[in-house]
């Protein structure tokens, strides 16, 4: 959604899942072994240099696309087809990435009004480092749940957490792996969020049905959480306290920090929580940060550009740098705008035509199906399930598919064991909503490590609700607790 959470509203249950026969598994996974091999030697051995140069994993995808494209067209498979598939996933992104360009105007628009500095100088004497990542994580699993989208969460209180624990002196990789795990834990549990409601759908039971089940796992999952990331608080030792006052007064020194600049994030939750469409509710905080801009940083927009206009303007559409007295706080007051997504947006678009013409040539069902023959036992049909959706997050880089076609292959034989529907919802969620977040190239991934500024490699050990959840719902299933069946032996 990738992980739009609610703020798309992609029909892709509708899909049409292609299955070539022609295709045989070693045929389905060679662009898989070829994309996987390069990305791992970027990753590993070319240690930031610039390999293909900066789009290095956009390039690495489309490669792996033409691969899968050529493997199509050798199996007879119509190249009409394969890219009427690209499109439809260029279609499924459309609103995820207007709403990327507006998250970028929100930061740039955000910090130039105050709005950021204002929650940053704020929440400096609120949280006290002790408590800190297991506040985040609290924090924003209750905004998640009122929004139904990790996307708006990490966007608007996660931006700002990453902000004031950095100036604590926390790594932001532990920072960032709060929010997600807090942002995800909501977004999983809400009835507002789009996967909460597609995964029922797909398993073919209700939604609150699928929301009570999965607390059986999810709640233990959180608390594992909450436990660890206070231990890890407890053990910290913050830098940023020595100077606490030196960066308040720097930010004061430099911004009109008042209370009323909380009325432009309110705004946005509030036309969230009165399920506004995200696109109208982000658009909204942009234009009142501006206002907020003009009102109280007349002073921040002259020192940016000569007319104040052009300094919103910028703000909104490149790179903005506002210096102040402390020279930590220099990269935090930092904003790419919409310019800094655009990196983000190529990612997106790249794994969407490797996706596309993977789905095309029937590759993601004939591995899937290849999966079943795992499924000897009722644990293996979990096991099964749980590695689709973790490699479908990895190959077609697209949380919905992973939801989705796991979804309606493994339905069949979920009834066939005699299991609920809810087993196998639970399962997507456990397995396929929460773990997109962890592929650096999946939306999802490109998304949160781009908007909170912290790399996937980084978060990745502190997402710990994330990669706990498949572990959970595997540990359920093969102790056999709490496995709901369709009819009592």
């Amino acid at each position: 959604m990738q992980d739009n959470k609610n703020s798309s509203k992609i029909k892709i249950e509708n899909q049409n899942i292609i299955n070539n026969k022609e295709l045989n598994i070693w045929e389905a996974v060679i662009p898989v072994i070829i994309l996987m091999g390069m990305l791992a030697y970027n990753i590993f051995f070319v240690e930031g240099q610039e390999w293909f140069g900066t789009y290095t994993n956009q390039i690495i995808l489309v490669f792996g696309g033409l691969i899968a494209l050529l493997m199509g067209v050798f199996n007879k498979v119509s190249i009409i087809a394969m890219f009427t598939e690209v499109w439809e996933n260029f279609k499924s992104v459309f609103i995820p990435i207007l709403i990327l360009l507006l998250v970028g105007a929100l930061a740039g628009t955000w910090l130039v009004s105050g709005v950021i500095p204002a929650m940053v100088y704020y929440g400096l004497q609120a949280l006290n480092p002790s408590i800190f990542l297991p506040a985040t994580v609290i924090i924003c699993a209750l905004i998640s749940i009122a929004t139904g989208s990790s996307w708006t969460t990490s966007a608007t209180v996660g931006i700002a957490l990453i902000g004031i624990g950095s100036a604590l002196g926390i790594p932001s990789g532990m920072i960032a792996g709060a929010v997600i795990s807090g942002a995800y834990f909501g977004d999983k549990m809400s009835p507002l969020s789009d996967t909460t409601n597609l995964a029922p759908a797909m398993a073919g039971t209700d939604l609150f049905t699928h929301i009570r089940y999965m607390t059986i796992t999810t709640v233990p999952t959180i608390i594992i959480t909450l436990i660890v990331f206070s231990i890890i608080s407890f053990n910290i030792d913050p830098t940023g306290n020595a100077d606490l006052g030196a960066l308040l007064n720097s930010i004061k020194s430099t911004f009109n920090i008042t209370p009323w600049l909380f009325i432009v994030p309110l705004a946005v939750l509030i036309l969230i929580l009165f399920k506004a469409k995200p696109l109208v509710a982000l658009s909204v905080g942009v234009l009142c940060a501006v206002l907020f801009a003009f009102i109280f940083q007349a002073e921040v927009l002259t020192a940016l550009q000569s007319s104040k206009i052009r300094a919103i303007v910028q703000s909104i559409f490149t790179e903005t740098q506002i210096n102040t007295p402390n020279e930590k706080l220099n990269d935090l007051f930092s904003a790419g705008g919409m310019q800094g997504m655009l990196w983000t947006i190529l990612l997106i678009l790249s794994a969407m035509f490797f996706g596309g013409i993977m789905d095309g040539i029937g590759a993601l069902a004939r591995i899937t199906k290849e999966l079943l023959k795992l499924a000897h036992s009722i644990f293996g049909l979990f096991a099964s399930t749980v590695i689709s959706c973790l490699g479908l997050n990895a190959i077609a880089s697209d949380q919905y598919l992973a939801i989705v076609i796991p979804g309606k292959m493994f339905k069949q034989a979920f009834e066939d064991r005699n299991l609920a529907p809810e087993n196998l919802s639970r399962t997507l969620e456990d397995s396929g909503t929460v773990t997109s977040v962890l592929i650096p190239w999946n939306t999802c991934g490109a998304y949160q490590s781009s908007v909170l500024g912290v790399d996937t490699f980084h978060y990745f050990g502190y997402a710990i609700f994330n990669w706990l959840s498949p572990f959970t719902t595997l540990f359920f299933a093969a102790l056999s607790i709490k496995i709901k069946q369709l009819t009592e032996k």
